[in-house]
């Protein structure tokens, strides 16, 4: 009965740290689920990919495959808005304004439902003639960018003059490339066609190289070590060793095991009493020392 209890007993422990370890499990899943959550925020993008527009463009914006993110904003005019509402027109993550207005320059970037907020942009919208077309998002170091300066009316192709910060750079037909873009290239950026007028400045950030570790060396072989032909001689003399070792404690534990069933089961070694037969001359010594007390007795 006692048996069938712990035994009870221990089914009982065994089901309960199941129980507990599927618990832990569980709750480890559920982290590592809320992480990747978290950690996989939206990335707002603008197409075309540019910074500048001229006013009655057509502009899209994305948040990427999330539904549960959409584009928000603030210009000159209302303050974090977001698409859907008074603005633009709303797919899933998705946003198209048909018709953009110079009102409508700003900042624009994606929120959750939760109100977590991703990357922003920056969007300039002008009524002019002439602008920029430069990168909406930061540009990483090592990359070439090429800067364009287009008119609203064909053709697109001018010479135009580049300037960073409000100094000269260039003067080119249409286009400059900046080969190698790094930290110093950061700046305020605009371009002038003379005769059609000054496009707005946008400014450019340059992001640095992400950094990537090494990957690990395999480790030389150790001089030490020995040749692999000689591991299965080893393992032979190993073992003739502990046999070696082993057996004259085997045999003394059985001789001392046997030992004490014999003095505890109280069988000892028989000794043998039988005598040896008298010789002849025993014998005659014998019947003459009856004689003696027989004369002696009638004397």
């Amino acid at each position: 009965m006692r048996v069938s209890l712990e035994l009870g007993k221990v089914q009982v422990s065994y089901h309960r740290r199941l129980t507990m370890d599927e618990a832990s499990l569980l709750r480890l899943l559920s982290l590592i689920s809320l992480l990747s959550c978290t950690t996989q925020q939206a990335s707002l993008t603008a197409t075309p990919s540019s910074s500048q527009f001229f006013k009655g463009d057509s502009v899209s914006l994305s948040c990427g495959e999330d539904d549960g993110w959409r584009p928000t904003r603030n210009t000159t005019k209302r303050q974090r808005t977001r698409c859907g509402l008074d603005w633009g027109r709303s797919t899933g993550s998705s946003c198209k304004i048909s018709l953009i207005a110079t009102w409508e320059s700003g900042t624009y970037w994606c929120e959750s439902g939760e109100g977590e907020t991703s990357n922003s942009i920056n969007i300039t919208v002008t009524g002019g003639a002439v602008i920029l077309q430069s990168p909406v998002l930061p540009v990483m170091e090592g990359h070439d960018v090429t800067l364009h300066c287009k008119t609203k009316t064909p053709p697109s192709n001018l010479p135009a003059a580049f300037y960073k910060d409000g100094s000269l750079i260039t003067e080119t037909t249409g286009h400059m490339t900046i080969h190698h873009v790094d930290k110093s290239d950061e700046g305020l950026y605009s371009c002038d066609i003379r005769g059609h007028g000054e496009s707005p400045p946008s400014w450019i950030t340059v992001t640095g190289k992400p950094v990537t570790s090494a990957p690990p060396t395999s480790a030389p072989p150790s001089s030490s070590a020995p040749p692999p032909s000689s591991v299965p001689l080893q393992v032979v003399f190993r073992v003739l060793y502990h046999l070696v070792m082993f057996c004259p404690y085997f045999i003394s534990t059985v001789i001392m095991v046997s030992l004490y069933r014999q003095r505890h089961t109280g069988q000892h070694p028989r000794v043998s009493m039988a005598t040896a037969p008298p010789t002849q001359a025993e014998q005659r010594l014998a019947e003459d020392r009856d004689d003696i007390v027989t004369t002696e007795h009638h004397f």
